[in-house]
């Protein structure tokens, strides 16, 4: 699914549930778009990958050879966020002084 429709769909239906449990909002929007990100750049609906293929006038398979090594990172960075909101947390905490 797109990522537009995605959070107009399902934040509003996530969202009361996500504050009955206490989870921040800001983390949890931070959380939804890195996954839908992720989401844009893996097989078999990436269309990240077709684009970079299209653009590189290569095959979707060389691109997706070539970016492999970056999604490691980026699922550990999502594993940090999820498992220590603090790290998306401190700088509204410090704006809003709490």
């Amino acid at each position: 699914m797109d990522p537009t429709p995605a959070i107009l769909i399902l934040t509003p239906i996530l969202l009361p549930i996500i504050l009955k449990i206490g989870i921040e909002p800001v983390h949890f929007g931070i959380v939804m778009i890195l996954n839908l990100m992720i989401g844009l750049n893996t097989p078999p609906v990436g269309m990240c990958l077709y684009t970079a293929a299209h653009v590189s006038k290569t095959s979707v398979e060389n691109v997706i050879k070539e970016s492999l090594p970056f999604f490691i990172p980026i699922l550990l960075v999502l594993l940090l966020i999820i498992l220590f909101p603090n790290i998306v947390l401190f700088l509204p905490d410090i704006i809003m002084g709490n």
